[in-house]
């Protein structure tokens, strides 16, 4: 058997895992714009302070990175399967908890929820790492796409069933959280079908890898999580506040929905095509283009505060986090070795979340406690993404200008 041969044997299951990725992606990632659009409005009804309204969200982050490495390391003992499980049972119990503090109208019982429910954010998290367990070098970068391309489908099932259940329930929003709890139980039937191996245990004799310290002094993996924390936490710290600043600018929930369908869509539509422009130019341009396109977004949104400059702003905030953080996906899985997979999968989504529970922290701050008014906060919190872009196109300049044999 040839090696491309092989390469396309073995991708047989790769495509077939990817398949149960994307579906779960489409179905179960959908609720996910559902909490981004609903949870800084609910809190922003349940807060005594305003400055707080965004805190469910930041807690929802936080228990995303609080467990990244727990699940990680679930997963590479027991396989992705249970810890995809896992994080479909945090959803639910974390929608549950958020549904009963709506309706006894308690801000910290729907923080606990909030912060529940980032445990299936974690696991989602890992959807795109599964893409590349079982593809061969040359899939990797599509597969990757591919399953992110599935977010396609859950940026318009999300904020439609918010349309359809926010006000279904003489509680509002509370409708809404118990469709989520729907979504986790039907959803994880999807991980029964998923064909990937559980690792195998090393043996004693085995290479144990680098150590965290170690693998974060690559080069190429420390640029690769600095573009992901950037291109992710700048995607949160504008997103976070979208609704809040939409509705503060005087239009309703329903147009911050349609803006969130536009933002999320953006977000994914381009994973069709973006492993090809990865595989043809290289993922240091396609990461650098992301950056610049995240820039193009705050400037957009520093122009003005129509309708329009909202759905243009978000639209190319959705494609430059496509770009900047599917691009720095493929730069790290392709700079460590499999026995290192658990440790820098787990290390890397830890930091990345970090920035981003920083970053949707940052966000209510900025945008209900820095001037008075809903425009004043949308200017400061577009004008905080330029340190960062700053950061994340130093470091990728930097890791570009250094000898090949070293990068």
């Amino acid at each position: 058997m040839t090696e491309t041969s092989l390469a396309q044997h073995d991708d047989t299951r790769a495509r077939r895992n990817v398949a149960v990725l994307v579906m779960a992606q489409a179905f179960l990632g959908a609720q996910m714009p559902m909490i981004f659009v609903v949870a800084g409005l609910a809190g922003q009804s349940l807060a005594s302070n305003v400055c707080f309204a965004t805190l469910p969200i930041s807690l929802l982050v936080l228990g995303s990175m609080l467990s990244a490495t727990p699940v990680s390391a679930l997963m590479q003992k027991y396989g992705r399967r249970a810890g995809f499980f896992v994080g479909t049972a945090a959803g639910g119990l974390g929608a549950l908890i958020g549904a009963y503090g709506l309706y006894v109208a308690s801000f910290p019982i729907f923080l606990l929820g909030s912060f529940l429910s980032g445990g299936y954010m974690s696991a989602q998290g890992f959807y795109r790492f599964a893409a590349v367990d079982t593809a061969s070098d040359a899939f990797r970068p599509k597969a990757i796409s591919y399953v992110m391309a599935g977010g396609l489908v859950s940026a318009v099932i999300g904020p439609q069933l918010v349309k359809l259940t926010a006000d279904a329930m003489v509680v509002t929003f509370l409708g809404t959280y118990l469709a989520v709890i729907a979504l986790n139980i039907v959803g994880s039937t999807l991980f029964f079908f998923i064909d990937i191996p559980k690792p195998v245990p090393p043996h004693a004799d085995s290479p144990k890898g680098r150590t965290r310290l170690e693998l974060l002094k690559t080069p190429r993996i420390a640029v690769a999580v600095i573009c992901a924390m950037v291109s992710y936490s700048l995607m949160n710290l504008v997103m976070t506040s979208t609704p809040l600043a939409v509705v503060g600018c005087g239009y309703g929930a329903n147009v911050a929905a349609d803006v969130v369908t536009g933002h999320v869509l953006a977000m994914f539509a381009p994973s069709f095509f973006t492993g090809h422009l990865i595989a043809r130019f290289g993922v240091e341009k396609i990461v650098a283009t992301g950056l610049v396109i995240l820039g193009a977004a705050g400037f957009v949104a520093l122009s003005g505060i129509e309708v329009e400059n909202f759905f243009i702003a978000l639209i190319l905030l959705g494609l430059g986090w496509n770009f900047g953080f599917i691009g720095a996906t493929s730069m790290l899985a392709g700079a460590h070795e499999p026995n290192e997979r658990g440790r820098m999968q787990g290390l890397n989504d830890l930091l990345v979340f970090g920035g981003v529970t920083v970053a949707s922290l940052a966000s209510g701050g900025l945008m209900n406690c820095s001037g008075g008014d809903a425009q004043t906060g949308w200017t400061a919190v577009n004008l905080a993404m330029i340190p960062l872009l700053a950061l994340a196109g130093g470091a990728l300049i930097w890791l570009m200008m250094r000898p090949k044999e070293t990068a």
